[in-house]
């Protein structure tokens, strides 16, 4: 199996706009940077990934990328999640890998252990392994075998929406829950669990 990993992520200035009421537009931009830098640290160390890209329209976070040796694809500004996916999807699949793994940037607590264990799980093709979050309402990893036998539908209800489409199409699915990769960063209550659990402070840390 050749694994190609995709990072699909918003201008850093733009993201996380639910969080606008505790931080400001520059605090937020902080906030994605350092989210980012973790994930690019993450995933450039997982030995069973083969290739990372990013897919992006904001130039800082393509340039961050290519510090970690990842490829990168430049979006364009109207983009949507699921068209960026299915862009970097198309580069994979031109470079003959055979599996796909879907990281977003906003997972904190990722960590290599939980990338590494949820790739594990594959059995062979056709197949998908997917991550809920906490509230089994989206998606927050998927892995996709072989390349391009899934449509993307992230978005709300994505977990269900994913499964459902698999089933539909005869699709092994596997759930892995983790809590490395089920706990996202969307709503303040969010911001203060992850301050009081000190875990912000170490990437803030990490990153200088």
């Amino acid at each position: 199996m050749t694994l190609w990993a995709i990072v699909p992520i918003k201008p850093l200035r733009r993201g996380k706009s639910r969080l606008s009421q505790v931080l400001s537009e520059e605090e937020r931009e902080i906030l994605n940077q350092t989210l980012l830098i973790h994930t690019l640290q993450v995933l450039s160390s997982v030995p069973e990934i083969d290739q990372n890209v990013m897919v992006s329209y904001d130039p800082a976070a393509l340039s961050l990328a290519r510090d970690y040796g990842f490829r990168t694809i430049q979006e364009n500004k109207r983009t949507t999640i699921n068209k960026a996916l299915r862009k970097g999807t198309l580069a994979a699949k031109a470079f003959k890998a055979t599996s796909v793994l879907i990281i977003p940037a906003d997972l904190p607590f990722l960590s290599v252990k939980a990338v590494s264990e949820m790739i594990s799980r594959s059995k062979g093709a056709p197949e998908i392994i997917i991550a809920p979050d906490r509230k089994n309402d989206g998606t927050n990893a998927l892995l996709v075998n072989p390349v391009g036998v899934l449509d993307y539908d992230f978005g709300e209800w994505s977990f269900k929406k994913h499964i459902e489409q698999a089933e539909r199409k005869k699709i092994s699915v596997e759930i892995f829950i983790s809590d490395d990769l089920s706990f996202d960063l969307d709503y303040p209550e969010d911001y203060e669990y992850l301050k009081k659990s000190g875990v912000l402070e170490e990437l803030l840390a990490a990153k200088r």
